[in-house]
C-alpha cells in the first residue's frame, strides 16, 4: 500500500532494523523478513500520522504475525510444541504497540548485516541478500545490478535466506571476521553507489540508501573502531556526502570541476579528513583508505584547478596495485588527462579499455568524450557523449550527457 512523507520514510528507515532484532530473537530468516513485510502493511493501512513508538508498533506486530503464522503451521501438522520455541522471551511478551518495547532499544542492523554475509552464502547471494533486507531495494533493482534476470534473483534470494535457517547471528569474534568484514564493507559501499548515482530511472539519487549506507558506515566504524578499512569507507562516505549540495542544479547533475564549492559541507569535510588521516597513520593500507584519500585530496582543494592531481594519479597507481578494478583504471585515466594532458589520459584510457567490463559501460564512453573534448576533437567528443548518453539508463546522466553533445555541436562545448 502506497504511503508517503514521514511515516514512508520512518518504515524505510525501521525496517533493517526491526528485521534484524526478529532474527536475532527467533532466527527464521525467511519468516522474519515476512512478519516484518505484513507488519509493514498494516502500518501503512493504519498510519496517519507516525505514532509515538513506531519501532515498538512494528517489532511488537510483526511479532505477533510471526507467532500466529507459525501456530497455524505446527496445528496443521500436529507439532504443536513447536509453537512454544518461537514464543517471545519474558520481557517480550505481548506488548501494547502504542507504549512499544522497552526492552527493544539495541541496534540489530549490524547483526543483521553480518548475517547476510554469512559464509555459506555466495558472494553474489551475500550481496544479493543485503541490498533487500537493509538497502530496501527490490529484487527487479537488484537483478538490474547484477545483470541477471529478476527471476533468477528472486530464487538466489530465496535460497540465501533458506541457507541461514539456524546461523548465528551478531558481529563475529575477530578470527572469524575478516573475509565477513570485506563482503560487509563491499555491500555498505554498494548500497552508498546506488545512492549516490541510481542505476535507472528518473532520478539521479536515492538519499534514503545514502543516508543509510552512511549510518551502517557510522555503525560499523563504532563497533570496530580499529579496523583501518571502517574509517576509510567512513570517510568515503563522508566526503560524498559533503558534496550533495552541489552536485545538481535544478534537478541536472553538475560535473565536480563545475560545482560551486561553497555548497560543499565543510565541517563533515574536516570529519572525513580526521578520519582518513588517522587511518593512513596507524591502520594496515586498504583500498577504502586510499579512495578515501583521493576523496580528500578533491576535497580540500579551493578550487577545481587547484586540485593536486599528480597526487591523485600515483594514488590511483597505489590503488591498482593493491585492488585492480577496471573502474579505477577508468577513474585514473581522467586524473592522467588531468595531471599530463588529455592525450596521455587518452593513451591511459586506451590501456585499460580492453577490460570487457568495460567496454560497453556508460562511463567509458563519458571519460573519453571529456578526454576528447579537452584535446579540441569536439566532434569526436559529441559522438562519444551521445553513446554515453545512449547506455545509460539513468535518466538525469542522459540528459548531462546529450546535453554536452549539443554543446559541442553548436560550439559551446
Amino acid at each position: 500500500m502506497s504511503v508517503g512523507g514521514p511515516v514512508e520514510a520512518v518504515l524505510r528507515d525501521l525496517t533493517p532494523q526491526v528485521l534484524g532484532l526478529l532474527v536475532r530473537r527467533h532466527g527464521d530468516f525467511a519468516a522474519c523478513e515476512d512478519a516484518v513485510q505484513e507488519a509493514l502493511i498494516d502500518a501503512a493501512r493504519q498510519w496517519d500520522e507516525v505514532p509515538e513508538h513506531p519501532r515498538g508498533w512494528l517489532i511488537t506486530v510483526a511479532t505477533r504475525r510471526l507467532i500466529d503464522r507459525r501456530r497455524a503451521d505446527d496445528a496443521r501438522d500436529r507439532r504443536e510444541e513447536r509453537a512454544f520455541l518461537l514464543e517471545p522471551a519474558p520481557t517480550t511478551d505481548v506488548l501494547d504497540p502504542d507504549r512499544g518495547d522497552p526492552s527493544a532499544e539495541e541496534d540489530d542492523t549490524l547483526g543483521l548485516l553480518f548475517l547476510c554475509c554469512h559464509p555459506d552464502l555466495s558472494a553474489p547471494s551475500q550481496l544479493a541478500l543485503t541490498l533487500r533486507s537493509l538497502g530496501g531495494l527490490g529484487t527487479d533493482e537488484i537483478a538490474r545490478t547484477f545483470l541477471v534476470p529478476e527471476a533468477t534473483m528472486a530464487q538466489r534470494i530465496s535460497r540465501a535466506k533458506q541457507k541461514l535457517r539456524g546461523a548465528a547471528f551478531g558481529v563475529p569474534p575477530a578470527p572469524e571476521r575478516g573475509p565477513r568484514l570485506a563482503v560487509v564493507l563491499q555491500v555498505i559501499y554498494l548500497l552508498h553507489t546506488e545512492g549516490h548515482t541510481a542505476g535507472a530511472g528518473p532520478d539521479l539519487r536515492r538519499p534514503d540508501l545514502e543516508a543509510e549506507a552512511l549510518r551502517l558506515a557510522r555503525l560499523l566504524h563504532a563497533e570496530l573502531p580499529e579496523e583501518g578499512e571502517t574509517a576509510g569507507l567512513l570517510a568515503l562516505l563522508l566526503f560524498s556526502h559533503a558534496r550533495r549540495d552541489g552536485r545538481t542544479d535544478d534537478g541536472e547533475l553538475v560535473a565536480l570541476a563545475d560545482q560551486d564549492r561553497s555548497t560543499w559541507d565543510h565541517e563533515v569535510i574536516a570529519e572525513g579528513v580526521a578520519l582518513i588521516t588517522g587511518a593512513l597513520a596507524h591502520r594496515e593500507l586498504g583500498p577504502y583508505q586510499l579512495q578515501a584519500a583521493i576523496a580528500a585530496v578533491h576535497a580540500e582543494a579551493p578550487t577545481a584547478e587547484e586540485t593536486d592531481w599528480p597526487q591523485i594519479v600515483a594514488l590511483y597507481d597505489l590503488l591498482l596495485r593493491i585492488a585492480p578494478n577496471p573502474v579505477t583504471a577508468l577513474n585514473r585515466a581522467v586524473a592522467v588527462g588531468e595531471a599530463d594532458g588529455p592525450r596521455a589520459g587518452l593513451a591511459a584510457l586506451d590501456a585499460s579499455a580492453d577490460d570487457p567490463r568495460l567496454t560497453d559501460h556508460h562511463r567509458t564512453w563519458a571519460v573519453r568524450a571529456h578526454l576528447l573534448d579537452r584535446a579540441g576533437d569536439h566532434d569526436a567528443a559529441a559522438a562519444a557523449f551521445d553513446e554515453a548518453a545512449r547506455r545509460t539508463d539513468s535518466l538525469p546522466e542522459r540528459r548531462h550527457l546529450e546535453h554536452r553533445a549539443a554543446a559541442l555541436r553548436a560550439g559551446r562545448g
